[in-house]
């Protein structure tokens, strides 16, 4: 397949998703950003290049089912009807981060010692990633989980891990190879690089010391029954999130061993993983599959 072949291929299935995308946004997102729960936590999601819609929505829908009793916010960081534009404005989507960055420094201090985790998918992995990198001095979140990050593999994370309290968790897929390996290939990463993503085939992970707190999960046929197919879009299914995302909120630090059962589809007890009285969630452990 030639160059101007491969470009058209990607090209219509960029506007697939965006077509998806419109008929998807007609849906109401969910709100569950009432001040009871604002005054326990809060999870910022971070949809991909198409902006809100229902995709984003079944993520929130998703932690909500996982008993997460935190504020659970959808940011549309996008600034353009384009996906492909959004994708490439790295300008405005650091900006963005930017404005997000200042808006959790104010909720941490009207809510000293709150939690804040962000979740993005996509391109919002990006968004996620350079948030936690802007967040003011004396101001860190307490985590950042990626699903299918449309992010290079050789991106330094080193900054944004050390605005996490407990790092990042990256869920990849070797089968999400249309978006993340043809489409970023042609159309270009979040950071601009003409390659697959790190969403696909996992980040780089050098031997620092920031990078002990990077924990990447990959796709796994476990996850099938909680609707990932190894898909892009499946990344952010609601039942995927309750069963796979939520529990990792819900424990009170991420480690090998919490992410290793996570990959596993095991079923965890978060009060097994207390958190410090400042972090520890409000929130009761999801039931089983």
């Amino acid at each position: 397949m030639d160059g101007h072949a491969v470009r058209t291929v990607a090209g219509k299935w960029m506007l697939a998703m965006t077509a998806l995308a419109g008929l998807a946004g007609g849906c109401p997102a969910p709100s569950y950003v009432e001040p009871g729960r604002m005054e326990r936590g809060l999870v910022v999601v971070l949809p991909g290049i198409e902006g809100t819609s229902a995709f984003n929505a079944m993520v929130a829908e998703g932690l909500a089912a996982g008993n997460i009793k935190y504020a659970i916010e959808i940011y549309d960081w996008t600034a353009h009807w384009n996906p492909v534009l959004n994708l490439q404005d790295e300008v405005a989507n650091r900006r963005k981060a930017s404005e997000l960055a200042g808006r959790i420094a104010a909720y941490q201090d009207a809510y000293p010692g709150r939690p804040v985790f962000l979740v993005g998918q996509s391109g919002g992995g990006a968004i996620a990633v350079w948030t936690a990198e802007a967040m003011p001095e004396g101001h860190a979140v307490e985590g950042v989980v990626l699903l299918a990050a449309a992010l290079s593999p050789g991106y330094r994370l080193d900054k944004a891990l050390g605005h996490s309290r407990r790092g990042i968790v990256s869920f990849y897929s070797a089968g999400d190879w249309v978006l993340l390996s043809v489409g970023t290939r042609v159309f270009t990463t979040m950071d601009g690089q003409h390659s697959e993503s790190a969403g696909r085939d996992g980040f780089a992970s050098p031997p620092t010391e920031a990078y002990q707190k990077l924990y990447q999960i990959g796709w796994d046929s476990s996850m099938v029954s909680a609707g990932h197919i190894g898909l892009h879009l499946t990344s952010g299914a609601g039942e995927f999130v309750q069963y796979y995302v939520a529990p990792l909120i819900l424990c009170g630090r991420w480690d090998s061993e919490v992410t290793g059962r996570v990959a596993r589809g095991e079923w965890i007890d978060p009060r097994q993983y207390p958190a410090a009285a400042a972090s520890a969630p409000a929130a009761s452990a999801p039931g089983t599959r």
